[in-house]
């Protein structure tokens, strides 16, 4: 059998992150004084360990709004084309009735770009 280095790697995922931080939070309090990482200088798990909850919270309610976001994002897609088509069938109709002057397609809120290319 190979021994390893032993690498510990923490996550990117901020959920995953703050799920195993919730672990190494629950196993410092429930050893309590005998706890190995008491020996951290300024004991950062006592500013950082009530905080976890309320992260992860936010992180799930983030997480629902994302999916939320999506399923709103996906039922307004579904509505654009005809509005796509009705858009630039309006365009053309309108720019060939004013074509001397198209820049009147501003007055049916078209953006008129009149700079040359």
């Amino acid at each position: 059998m190979a021994k390893t280095s032993g690498r510990i790697a923490i996550s990117r995922n901020v959920g995953k992150m703050l799920g195993t931080a919730t672990k190494v939070y629950g196993k410092h309090v429930d050893d309590g004084d005998s706890s190995q990482l008491k020996a951290l200088e300024g004991d950062p798990w006592t500013t950082a360990g009530p905080t976890i909850g309320p992260a992860l919270a936010l992180h799930n309610e983030a997480e629902m709004l994302k999916g939320k976001m999506e399923a709103a994002y996906r039922e307004r897609d579904l509505l654009i084309p005809p509005i796509d088509e009705a858009l630039k069938s309006s365009r053309n109709l309108l720019k060939a009735l004013n074509a001397k002057n198209p820049k009147r397609l501003a007055e049916w809120g078209f953006e008129v770009d009149d700079t040359t290319k």
